[in-house]
């Protein structure tokens, strides 16, 4: 009931900040991009594909806002913004010329109305498995939500690979669906990616031939595509390899881990955690996966908020059995990165997910700066200067 109530004041609160900027969002071609994981990767290549046709475009996405060439550092750590911030942006977007807006959505940001007022034309859906099931309560709860972007928009776009696929379809009955899968992939040729991260190239093919871009647009722009900031992103590569990646749900470590696996020659260590008064189900699943693929866990921080660490550590490992490699544990992100970067050697692949492009953690008194990035760097210099 109380929910209601807040999320009825949110659709309110959207459309007077509708109002207020002069309903931005009915002037401009709303793409929205929903799903668990591999929003911001379809996002931005629906944005980028956009650019290299031609077309004048804004994105607002969980790294930040990009209105034609000029980017913004947002600060976000969510990955849609307020229902005053999003109308801000499309103003802007207007006052600048754009024909298009490309939309990350999250689904708390649909059920809590603070994208009410959007006028979507597109909806693509990436994907829907284990995560946020604490807000959502089940799964059923976390697709109904998911579905909301797909029921609102004028086209929705379904993976037709995914799980959650026949029951959306049921849930669109009445409407006329478009789907992409890797079984189609309409012969476009793709650059090498994880199983994963294909879907998320066909996810925004499949919204360029929607809007009728040329197909040879498309294939250049996949061509000249490059991953957002923590995505499967090498910040290191010498003797060893150092990637930061933004996964945190036990789908994404199933569909990156063993990729990166395949491409290492020597030990894969595995730098992560799990955040805080967030979905604790998914913890064991994703000690589970990491124990499958990683030779190397070290355990840490990632936005533990009130929780103590060593509590979420444990439920981590509650899925890590039979694990014949080392597991280590360090409270302080920055001692963990810092020792996978010494234990590395030549071959070695350390991957740190969980915090990718974000700026800032909670260690449970609120954000506080911090970067993988940073944290790769200075874990290097003081490995070098030992």
């Amino acid at each position: 009931m109380i929910r209601k109530l807040k999320n009825t004041a949110h659709a309110w609160q959207s459309n007077l900040a509708s109002f207020f900027y002069g309903s931005p969002a009915k002037k401009i071609f709303t793409i929205g991009v929903t799903g668990t994981d591999g929003k911001t990767t379809t996002a931005s290549l629906i944005f980028h594909i956009l650019k290299t046709s031609g077309k004048k475009a804004a994105m607002i996405t969980s790294v930040g806002a990009q209105i034609r060439d000029e980017v913004f550092d947002t600060g976000f750590h969510t990955t849609t913004p307020s229902s005053f911030s999003i109308q801000r942006y499309v103003k802007k977007a207007i006052d600048r010329g754009c024909e298009f807006l490309v939309l990350e959505v999250t689904s708390h940001a649909l059920d809590q109305n603070r994208v009410h007022g959007m006028d979507f034309k597109i909806g693509v859906i990436t994907n829907v498995s284990h995560e946020h099931l604490d807000y959502h309560g089940s799964y059923e709860n976390y697709l109904k939500a998911k579905s909301k972007l797909l029921r609102r928009a004028q086209i929705p776009i379904l993976n037709e690979d995914d799980e959650s696929f026949r029951s959306l379809e049921s849930i669109l009955s009445d409407r006329n669906i478009l789907t992409y899968s890797q079984n189609d992939k309409n012969s476009f040729k793709l650059p090498k990616l994880t199983r994963f991260n294909i879907s998320n190239f066909l996810a925004a093919i499949a919204v360029a031939k929607v809007i009728g871009i040329d197909k040879k647009v498309i294939e250049k722009a996949i061509t000249t595509f490059k991953m957002p900031e923590g995505r499967q992103e090498v910040v290191y590569d010498k003797q060893f390899r150092v990637i930061i990646d933004f996964a945190h749900t036990p789908n994404a470590f199933g569909n990156l881990l063993p990729e990166v696996k395949k491409a290492t020659r020597g030990r894969l260590i595995h730098v992560f955690g799990a955040a805080g008064q967030r979905d604790k189900s998914k913890r064991p699943f994703m000690g589970e996966i990491s124990a499958e693929y990683a030779d190397v866990i070290i355990l840490t921080a990632e936005d533990p908020r009130s929780e103590k660490i060593e509590d979420i550590n444990a439920q981590i490992k509650l899925g890590i059995k039979n694990f014949k490699g080392e597991l280590l544990e360090f409270n302080h992100r920055q001692e963990a990165i810092n020792t996978a970067v010494r234990i590395a050697q030549k071959g070695d692949v350390v991957i740190a997910t969980g915090k990718g492009h974000e700026k800032s953690m909670n260690l449970g008194r609120g954000e506080v700066p911090w970067s993988d990035h940073e944290a790769v760097k200075q874990a290097v210099k003081l490995v070098n200067s030992e």
